[in-house]
């Protein structure tokens, strides 16, 4: 697959885990990659892997609650690029095994504001370029967790039905300018970050990094007159 060879995309949460796989296959594919996050160190090292592999990646440190540092970040993407055609929408993080009752303001706010303002923020940025350009993808990676009930995770459930509320809405706002707006939500991941807050030690079983990055290749070469609005994505096999 080439469609995207000379794009540029925009993948958050790229230092690690989904996001890095995300940005290797989207820089495999021949896109231009910004990649976003807040831990330098392992950003530095995913833009060299790829930079390895002959692709083509910018690392930039930015704080995704920080509405002045987003909005920072998407000025640059205008200022030197003109264009953004792809944005994935990947950062979050998760408090498993606390009832609602008991989690505190702070971590209601963390939880807010990483998995579901921080995609408001950068489609506000980066938006405005898709609907001049009258053509673009948006990619917001959301769980299983969005869609089902999850005893200890009420909070960051409703982080998630938030993003895919808000991924259902901004698609029927941008579909007349040529956008796709698409939701993938997978269940537990084998990565740093587990939407079930499972053991990463019996991680064979679960959902792979590269599996939604296959999914997201799939999201951004689909055919221009096909529009894949969500992507469910379980493990094969059960957990032991």
């Amino acid at each position: 697959m080439t469609e995207i060879a000379g794009k540029v995309a925009v993948v958050t949460g790229a230092a690690r885990g989904i996001g890095a796989a995300v940005a290797k296959r989207l820089a495999g594919l021949g896109a231009t990659v910004l990649l976003v996050a807040r831990d330098k160190t392992k950003l530095a090292e995913v833009e060299e892997q790829i930079r390895a592999a002959g692709g083509k990646a910018i690392a930039t440190a930015v704080d995704l609650t920080d509405a002045d540092a987003v909005s920072a970040f998407t000025k640059s993407v205008v200022d030197r690029f003109g264009r953004c055609d792809i944005l994935v929408n990947n950062a979050g993080i998760a408090t498993i095994g606390t009832l609602l009752h008991d989690t505190s303001p702070e971590v209601w706010n963390a939880l807010m504001d990483t998995n579901l303002r921080a995609p408001y923020l950068m489609i506000r940025g980066l938006a405005p370029l898709m609907i001049e350009a009258r053509s673009g993808q948006i990619i917001n990676i959301s769980s299983l967790a969005g869609r089902n009930p999850v005893k200890g995770a009420a909070a960051y459930s409703a982080s998630k039905w938030g993003l895919n509320g808000l991924t259902y809405s901004v698609a029927e706002e941008l579909r007349e300018y040529g956008i796709r707006v698409s939701v993938i939500a997978p269940g537990s991941v084998n990565s740093g970050f587990s939407s079930l807050g499972t053991n990463e030690a019996e991680g064979g079983w679960k959902i792979q990094p590269d599996d939604i990055a296959e999914a997201v290749a799939m999201l951004v070469t689909q055919s221009p007159t096909s529009f894949i609005s969500e992507v469910l994505l379980r493990p094969a096999q059960r957990k032991p």
